[in-house]
């Protein structure tokens, strides 16, 4: 059985009924991955745990104990993202602000700023469930997403380190379209294999009389 892939809620990710601030294309990800496990992958996966299952001896069946353990794994996976998706506070970075609203960094805010040896850089704050280190997306509740909340430019504001303090100053707070990774299907799912062998790949019928699959086959 091929081991696809399906991430785990991080220890500090909240699963909990409370407001999921988001932006629009982070919660169209969250959906097309709630959608993909639950109408693609999860599907996949049944199939090939049904097909173990009628090879007799299940508690010596690797293929069924690796099913088993990836079906609790994706529907754990869905009841989680159902509970972001349901508490999602969608808040749009293009939106028209005016006032404060516009000046001052709040979430959805793109935001420059400078460490105390002039070094700068530019940090978008958007939700826990779109932290994307490598564009610069940080969570409105990391230590830098409170600090920089609600300041303006020309402000100071202290960041909360582990080690200390660090003083930062605000050079411009702006708003714009936030470009969130999309979601994609993982190359190792059951879904994306049965998809690519179409019909030979679900036929059980092509195993050989050793009791493997061919090599193309292959389940990992």
């Amino acid at each position: 059985m091929r081991k696809g892939f399906t991430r785990k809620p991080k220890a500090d990710e909240p699963a909990t009924p409370v407001k999921n601030y988001i932006t629009p294309s982070g919660l169209e990800r969250l959906k097309d991955e709630h959608r993909f496990l639950l109408t693609r992958e999860r599907p996949a996966v049944t199939e090939v745990v049904a097909w173990a299952a009628s090879n007799g001896d299940r508690s010596e069946n690797a293929d069924y104990q690796y099913g088993k353990r990836r079906l609790r794994q994706i529907d754990g996976r869905i009841r989680f993202l159902t509970k972001r998706i349901e508490a999602a506070e969608v808040v749009d970075p293009e939106a028209r602000r005016s006032g404060q609203a516009a000046a001052r960094a709040f979430f959805g805010a793109t935001v420059r700023y400078a460490n105390a040896a002039g070094v700068e850089r530019v940090v978008s704050i958007v939700g826990t469930d779109e932290i994307d280190l490598e564009r610069n997306h940080i969570s409105w509740v990391s230590p830098l997403g409170r600090a920089l909340m609600k300041s303006a430019a020309g402000d100071s504001v202290v960041l909360q380190l582990p080690g200390g303090t660090e003083q930062l100053t605000v050079l411009d707070v702006y708003y714009e379209h936030i470009a969130v990774e999309p979601f994609r299907e993982p190359d190792g799912s059951e879904a994306s294999a049965r998809e690519e062998y179409g019909e030979e790949y679900g036929d059980r019928r092509n195993m050989g009389t050793d009791g493997t699959f061919p090599d193309v086959f292959s389940l990992g």
